[in-house]
Order: C-alpha cells, then structure tokens, then sequence
C-alpha cells in the first residue's frame, strides 16, 4: 500500500480543514459513518453529506453527488466499498479538490495513485474520528 501522510501532515490537514463532504454518509445512527459525521459536525466542521437515497441527516442538506455540493471542500471523506472509490476519486479530482480520506478498511491503489498525481493530498485505510481524536484532542 501506498505510504499516508505523516502524523504531522495528517494534524495540519484536520486542523486547516473547515469542510468535509461525507461521501456514503447513513441516515442511521448506529452506521459507522454516521457516528464520524455527528463526530466531525460536533468538532466545528461543516459536514456536506453525500448520498443520492437521503434528502437530510443530521440536520444537514444531503447532496446526490460531489459535483451537486455548492462550493469547494477541504476533505472528501468517503465510506464507499473499495471497488465503488474510483469514480468518486476521479470527481474529486475534477473539482479540484484538495484531500481525499478513503476510511479505515477502504484501499484502492490506483484511485489513489490518480489522487496524488492530481496534487491531492490521500489518506487511505484510517478512520477520520480516531485520528482526529488521537491527534488533537488526547493531552
């Protein structure tokens, strides 16, 4: 597998970071992705679910697609089975966008060999809230 960023880079990513899209974001509480976004939302980012099966969650519009979101974001947080990141990765490579975080247990070397090529920075395989966690709210 490709390296991540280093510890440091990863901290400078979230603590630079205003607004993540959440791409395969549930409407269900007890889902992974759900738990990181309440997470996420209660730590002061401003979440853009992404999902085409859900208006809303967690108070927040949902978009059916990256491109449907009205402005930039910092991190596309994508909890998608490895094989569905490709398109996804290749979006967000479209809109220019600057970090893409493929969550813990989702690896696809070839969408995130594009992703770097196009100047994004990659997290793959680790999970947003623990790092967050770990990172910058641990004493």
């Amino acid at each position: 597998m490709l390296p991540n960023p280093s510890e440091q880079e990863i901290k400078f990513l979230l603590q630079n970071s205003k607004k993540i899209a959440i791409v395969g974001l549930s409407n269900k509480p007890e889902r992974d992705s759900y738990m990181v976004a309440a997470y996420l939302k209660k730590q002061g980012y401003k979440i853009f679910p992404v999902n085409p099966g859900i208006k809303e969650v967690l108070g927040e519009k949902a978009y059916p697609s990256l491109s449907d979101i009205p402005e930039p974001v910092d991190i596309v947080n994508i909890f998608r089975r490895s094989s569905d990141v490709p398109p996804i990765i290749a979006e967000a490579i479209r809109l220019k966008e600057k970090s893409v975080w493929l969550q813990l247990g989702i690896v696809n070397e070839e969408a995130a060999q594009a992703a770097r090529a196009a100047g994004l920075t990659v997290v793959m395989d680790r999970c947003i809230k623990v790092d967050h966690y770990r990172l910058l709210c641990e004493i």
